[in-house]
């Protein structure tokens, strides 16, 4: 069993016991979260697939941890002009594990 569920702006497949990288969600660690923008629910070969919703599905995952992502470096130049700029930038996120699917 499996489902497709879209959380900051991104979509995931995602099953029970599945740890998951996600955009930051502001709940501390250790409380449970509902993920209720379920798009699809794949059981036992069954497919249900919303329209743009699965009615009455969700997806329960575990908050495990906070973190900040690997640093990018935004460097900007503009050639003869002795123009430069340069700025990092580290993505925050979440990491969740995924309890059980409510379909």
């Amino acid at each position: 069993m499996y489902a497709i569920i879209e959380t900051g702006g991104k979509q995931y497949r995602v099953a029970e016991g599945d740890m998951l990288t996600i955009e930051k969600l502001e709940v501390t660690e250790g409380q449970t979260f509902d993920f209720d923008r379920v798009l699809t629910v794949v059981k036992d070969g069954e497919v249900v697939i919303g329209k743009p919703l699965v009615a009455n599905a969700k997806v329960t995952a575990e908050v495990v941890a906070h973190g900040k992502g690997k640093k990018i470096l935004v460097f900007k130049y503009k050639a003869k002009a002795n123009y430069r700029r340069r700025q990092g930038h580290r993505q925050p996120f979440t990491k969740v594990r995924i309890e059980k699917i409510h379909a």
